[in-house]
């Protein structure tokens, strides 16, 4: 939803009028705000950022997007809003006409003022310049008195000062913060598929998602040798068994990562999980509303399972063990799970030293992983993270992080992201336990499970998918505001 009218904080009278005829090769920063209220917004949405793209308005960083009431017309749907940093050779109102046109390319119509559209993008910001025009006002009307545009442009760039021509005023992060409160609370959305609901991991109300665990390995440190890729009367049972226990996405992965295991291949790895997700998607009709996330740290295994139908990425190594992995996620428009992982399965154990504390490393190295993704192409709004409960970490980091979870889901530069945790059968759960055996950890596990949903997961990735959906039923209705 754009913004428009007057403000109090830059009066026209005041305002700078400035003549752009640039240099083609001077690159100038913007900021974009995205709106979308009619059919399928976020892909509107996306459609707007890859045709900025095409467009040589280069889409450098993305916020989270946010659904939003509607203001002025009421009787309409709510909005999905965000903003995004672009980077461009054009002066502003070249900008603007480019902008009008990917907008008329995208099939806007618009017929009431402050109406339902399918697509609006108004330049916010324009480096730190101050421009009036007839046709635009840089910065944008009401932008400093709106949620819906502070919100996303806060994630952005909360430290920085609306441009001026006098003296300094508050940053973005202090305006956002004198604002009354939205009512209803925008909430930040992660699409995942079109017939799978999308996560909004700031909505206090949510449920957690079950994520089954279905590795299609011999050598997994828990239930390798108990899943064959071959035998798709046993996957079969199995997939129905998990959906009706509880879970919602089915994980599978086709290359053991416990520690010291031993690489298998691309090949290899396509030759389990990719007949398996087609069998999933094509014969196993309960699964229809079911997503399907791979397990995979490849580039080509992520794709050849996304095009046999999976959903979701998930990347112990948040885009480190194979460069192409994140610009193939960008390419393919898939959301991705970034885990925090350091070296390889075969180093992580070695790599447990965290002299400023789990929690303030953790956060770091995974705010470098997300600007790396960012870079790559992939929208904030396709982003889940993951501690990585046992990689590259001892029983104490485990812990911390199952204690301290609301910490990492507020650091600067995470908020508003999903959290998927994995804390299933661990090894720190043995120690804890004297359980030696993985399968039999389900008590300990089911500890852990609830202290996940308290510290605010999203997603909870299981083995034991009957026992788990009744400790995240319960946890939900304990730590979730009804």
């Amino acid at each position: 939803m754009p913004p428009s009218a007057c403000p109090r904080h830059f009066s026209t009278g005041s305002v700078l009028r400035l003549d752009f005829k640039m240099n083609s090769a001077r690159v100038r920063r913007a900021f974009i705000a995205l709106g979308s209220n009619l059919g399928d917004r976020v892909e509107m949405i996306e459609k707007a950022c890859l045709e900025m793209d095409r467009a040589g308005i280069k889409v450098k960083r993305t916020s989270s997007l946010f659904e939003t009431a509607p203001m002025y017309v009421l009787d309409q749907a709510p909005f999905m809003n965000g903003v995004c940093e672009v980077e461009t050779t054009l002066g502003p109102i070249e900008l603007l006409d480019a902008l009008q046109s990917i907008e008329n390319t995208l099939g806007r119509i618009k017929l009431i003022d402050k109406g339902p559209r399918s697509i609006d993008l108004d330049i916010l910001l324009f480096d730190q310049e101050v421009f009036s025009h007839e046709r635009l006002d840089i910065p944008h009307k009401l932008m400093l008195e709106r949620d819906f545009v502070l919100r996303p442009l806060c994630q952005l760039i909360p430290h920085e000062h609306p441009p001026q021509l006098e003296k300094k005023t508050r940053t973005y992060q202090e305006h956002l913060q004198t604002l009354p409160p939205p009512e209803p609370t925008p909430v930040s959305t992660t699409p995942i598929a079109p017939y799978f609901p999308s996560l909004h991991a700031t909505d206090p109300t949510r449920t957690t998602h079950v994520m089954a665990i279905l590795n299609l390995t011999p050598d997994s440190f828990s239930d390798g040798g108990k899943h064959s890729p071959t035998d798709l009367t046993q996957l079969t049972e199995t997939v129905r068994k998990f959906i009706a226990q509880g879970a919602t996405i089915i994980d599978v992965g086709g290359e053991s990562t416990r520690p010291g295991s031993v690489p298998v291949g691309a090949d290899e790895e396509i030759a389990r999980v990719v007949p398996a997700i087609k069998h999933i998607r094509t014969s196993i009709p309960e699964a229809a509303n079911t997503a399907i996330s791979i397990d995979t740290y490849r580039a080509s295994v992520a794709e050849a399972a996304c095009t046999a139908g999976a959903d979701i990425i998930n990347d112990v190594s948040a885009g480190l063990m194979d460069p192409e992995m994140l610009p193939t996620a960008a390419r393919l428009g898939k959301s991705i799970i970034l885990m925090h992982m350091r070296g390889t399965p075969q180093t992580m154990t070695k790599l447990t030293e965290y002299p400023s504390g789990v929690i303030p490393e953790v956060s770091a190295e995974l705010r470098s992983r997300v600007a790396a993704a960012e870079a790559a192409g992939i929208r904030r709004w396709r982003i889940i993270l993951d501690p990585g409960l046992g990689f590259a970490k001892n029983q104490p980091h485990d812990l911390k992080i199952l204690r301290d979870l609301h910490k990492l889901r507020g650091a600067e530069g995470l908020e508003c992201l999903p959290w998927l945790m994995g804390p299933s059968r661990k090894r720190f759960i043995g120690h804890l336990t004297g359980v030696k055996t993985p399968a039999e950890r389900v008590w300990g596990t089911g500890a852990t499970v609830s202290a996940s949903v308290a510290g605010g997961a999203d997603i909870v990735r299981v083995h034991d998918v009957h026992e788990m959906w009744q400790v995240v039923r319960v946890a939900d209705a304990i730590y979730r505001t009804q």
